[in-house]
C-alpha cells in the first residue's frame, strides 16, 4: 500500500500541536515559540520553550526529511535498505523541568519510508517514551509505566513487556555502566499492521505519553526544593547529555544525515554540571534513583 506523504505530514503536525497544548497548560510564564525551517534535506517546525517557570527548557519538534542514501544509523535492523532513497517523518519531544523533583521526559514517534531500486515502498515505525527522574518517587514511576502499558495494550497483550525490555536495554550507558533513567517503552522496525492500524498505534503512543507525564508535572512542579537538590539535578543532567551524544541513535542519525543541528541538539538541558567525582545522594529519593539506574525493575 502506497503511503501518501501529504496525509502523513498533517497527521504528525496534529500530534505536535496536541502535545504542545498539553504542556503549555501547565506553564505559567513561558510560551512555545515556533521556528519553521527548510534545508537541503527537508523541512520542519521546532517549537521550543525556554526559561519558563515550570519548564527550564522544552521542545516539541516536527521534521520531514528525505535523501538519496539512507544512513546506516537508521537501518541498523534493515541493512538491505542502507544507501537507498528514503523519507523520514516524525515528532520528537524533550522536556527538562526546572523543579528537581519533576523528572525529565522524552518521547518520539516516527515513520521511515524507503523506496527500493524497483520503485517499491517499504515503511516501518519507531518511537516510544521514557522518564528520567532526578529524585525517584515510586508512585510517579508506577503511574508512568501504567500509562505506557495502557497505550499499547489494545495492539497486543505482550507489547508492553517487550517494549519495556527494549527500552531498558536501549537506555544503557556502557561507559557509565548504568541506565539513563527508569525507562518506559521503545519500539523500532515495527511494520506488523496496515497503515490505518499503524497510525492508530502512533496516536495511542502520543496520547499515552501526555497521560503518563503531564500528571507528574502537575504534582511536582511546585514542590519545594533545596540548593543541594538543585545541585544534584544539574549533576544528574550530565548523564542525559552523555547518553544523547554518545549512544542515542536519533541524535547520531540526525548528525550523520547532516540535519539541522540546533533542532537535533534541542534535547540538551540548558544547564548541567559535571563533577570529577559523582555527587553522593543525600536523601531517600536521590538514593532510590541511584539504585534504580544501576538495576532496572518492574513497576507494575
Amino acid at each position: 500500500m502506497t503511503v501518501r506523504i501529504n496525509d502523513l505530514e498533517s497527521f504528525f503536525r496534529n500530534i505536535q500541536k496536541t502535545i504542545i497544548a498539553v504542556f503549555q497548560a501547565e506553564e505559567t510564564k513561558g510560551e512555545f515559540v515556533a521556528d519553521n525551517w527548510t534545508s537541503h534535506l527537508g523541512q520542519g517546525t521546532s517549537c521550543v520553550l525556554r526559561d519558563g517557570e515550570v519548564y527550564e527548557s522544552a521542545g516539541v519538534n516536527f521534521s520531514m526529511v528525505s535523501g538519496d542514501k539512507l544512513p546506516a544509523a537508521a537501518s541498523a535492523k534493515r541493512p538491505q535498505f542502507t544507501g537507498m532513497s528514503y523519507q523520514a517523518m516524525g515528532v520528537s519531544v524533550v522536556v527538562h523541568p526546572r523543579n528537581p523533583h519533576a523528572p525529565t521526559s522524552h518521547a518520539n514517534v516516527r515513520m521511515f519510508i524507503v523506496t527500493d531500486n524497483d520503485g517499491q515502498q517499504h515503511w516501518w515505525l519507531g518511537g516510544g517514551f521514557d522518564l528520567t527522574p532526578i529524585h525517584l518517587y515510586a508512585d510517579d514511576a508506577r503511574h508512568f509505566h501504567t500509562a505506557a502499558r495502557d497505550a499499547v495494550a489494545p495492539f497486543g497483550d505482550d507489547l508492553y513487556e517487550k517494549f519495556k525490555q527494549d527500552a531498558d536495554e536501549y537506555f544503557y550507558m556502557p561507559h557509565r555502566e548504568e541506565y539513563r533513567g527508569i525507562g518506559g517503552i521503545i519500539y523500532d522496525d515495527l511494520n506488523e499492521w496496515d497503515i490505518e492500524k499503524s497510525l492508530n498505534f502512533i496516536e495511542s503512543v502520543a496520547k499515552g505519553y501526555t497521560q503518563a507525564y503531564a500528571p507528574i508535572i502537575a504534582k511536582r512542579k511546585n514542590q519545594p526544593y533545596t540548593e543541594q537538590e538543585r545541585e544534584f539535578q544539574l549533576f544528574r543532567r550530565t548523564r542525559y547529555v552523555e547518553f544523547n551524544l554518545i549512544v542515542d541513535r536519533g541524535t547520531i542519525f540526525g548528525l550523520q544525515s547532516k540535519g539541522r543541528t540546533k533542532s537535533i541538539l534541542m534535547s540538551m538541558p540548558p544547564l548541567a554540571s559535571w563533577h570529577y567525582d559523582d555527587l553522593e545522594p543525600q536523601n531517600d529519593a536521590q538514593k532510590a534513583l541511584v539504585k534504580v539506574v544501576n538495576e532496572p525493575q518492574s513497576w507494575l
